[in-house]
């Protein structure tokens, strides 16, 4: 009977045996100049061999690991299980064998080096349960070695340039708006006549808290990113929270001409948490459920109690292409351009690395677009 063959929805699945990865290995470190330049180019060096099992490994690349992973070692093992891909484990197959690997830069990289042509990809993986991003350009190279096929996979790190353009958008984009803003109705002021005054100041007071929240939504992220965040849990009433939520972003810019509700079966419930965390994740939720949304078409937010736990849950009549479902909660991923994306990314990052919950989505054409997320009453520990 033959053998059962590896299931996949994306890259082949089969690999070599123990031994044949062995001898590959064999072929690399016998290599006098493989074995001085990978570890001084500053930047990742691997090898993989036809069924994308890594067969040589750099010392940049190794410094992404822990501990405990070096001592696993990583020959045999495909990238995305190295480097703790949340995607990885998904299928029994590993990486590279599920419907998210579709849209992974450095798979696409590797399997047409594999197939001859060299390439180059941007790569987005999220690692482990605390969501660390860690966003790569990919080159691949394809090499024969001894009349065997291998891939050369070169790697940068280029968090810091994505993080740079958001900044960029933030602040040459978002907060420049709002200072122009700022400006104009400072410039109105002068000359308001006195039944004016009440409204102008009424909107340079929004327009003020307005650039205050994109500013602090910078700050949270990158001091998030960092661990550098302090948490600091107190009694909140989730009622309270959501319909503050709600009443900033009645009057953004982002809800014009659209409709934000509150849900009249939302229920107030008491829970312990960090408020300004939980009000970013809240905020967070409704902006992006408005800018999904079309002219005339309304955004719900609400909250139950669910097993022991408290969901707040805000829904948007669109839907979301399974392509993009896919890589929704990646950073720098958008599909609203260059700079943007963070936001569902730092929805995740607050609500699983800091308070303790889980974030979840569903999509479809018949009930329209819903974002939860659920915490425990209390924290943990």
């Amino acid at each position: 009977m033959a053998a059962r063959r590896p299931s996949t929805k994306f890259a082949p699945a089969e690999r070599a045996s123990a031994d044949q990865i062995a001898r590959q290995a064999r072929l690399f470190a016998g290599k006098k100049l493989l074995g001085l330049l990978p570890d001084v180019v500053p930047c990742i060096l691997l090898a993989v061999n036809e069924f994308r099992q890594i067969v040589f490994a750099n010392e940049r690349f190794l410094e992404l690991l822990s501990a405990q992973e070096r001592q696993d070692g990583v020959l045999g093992q495909r990238v995305g299980e190295v480097l703790g891909c949340a995607h990885a484990f998904e299928e029994d197959s590993g990486c590279g064998t599920t419907e998210a690997c579709s849209t992974c830069g450095a798979v696409h990289a590797v399997l047409s080096s594999l197939s001859g042509k060299a390439d180059v990809k941007e790569c987005r993986i999220l690692r482990g349960p605390n969501a660390e991003a860690l966003e790569l350009r990919v080159w691949t190279t394809p090499v024969t070695i001894e009349n065997e096929a291998f891939t050369i996979l070169a790697a940068l790190d280029i968090g810091h340039e994505k993080r740079r353009q958001s900044l960029e958008h933030i602040f040459l984009h978002d907060i420049y708006n709002v200072a122009y803003g700022l400006s104009w109705y400072t410039d109105f002021l002068k000359g308001a006549k006195p039944d004016q005054v009440e409204g102008y100041v009424d909107t340079l007071g929004r327009l003020c808290r307005q650039l205050i929240e994109e500013i602090d939504a910078q700050r949270i992220l990158i001091r998030a990113e960092t661990g550098e965040l302090p948490w600091k849990p107190e009694p909140l009433r989730s009622l309270p929270l959501l319909q503050e939520a709600v009443e900033l972003y009645r009057r953004h810019p982002v809800a014009q001409d659209r409709h934000l509700r509150l849900d009249p079966d939302a229920k107030d419930i008491p829970v312990v948490s960090d408020r300004t965390l939980l009000s970013r994740v809240l905020c967070n939720l409704i902006k992006n459920a408005l800018e999904a949304c079309r002219s005339g078409e309304t955004v719900t937010a609400g909250c139950t109690k669910l097993d022991g736990q408290i969901e707040f849950r805000v829904h948007n009549p669109g839907v979301i292409p399974r392509e993009v479902q896919l890589q929704i909660f990646q950073r720098s991923f958008s599909t609203k351009g260059p700079g943007r994306g963070v936001g569902t990314y730092s929805i995740k990052l607050l609500t699983e690395r800091y308070l303790h919950g889980r974030v979840s989505f569903t999509s479809t054409p018949e009930q329209g677009t819903t974002f939860q997320v659920r915490y425990p009453l209390t924290p943990k520990g």
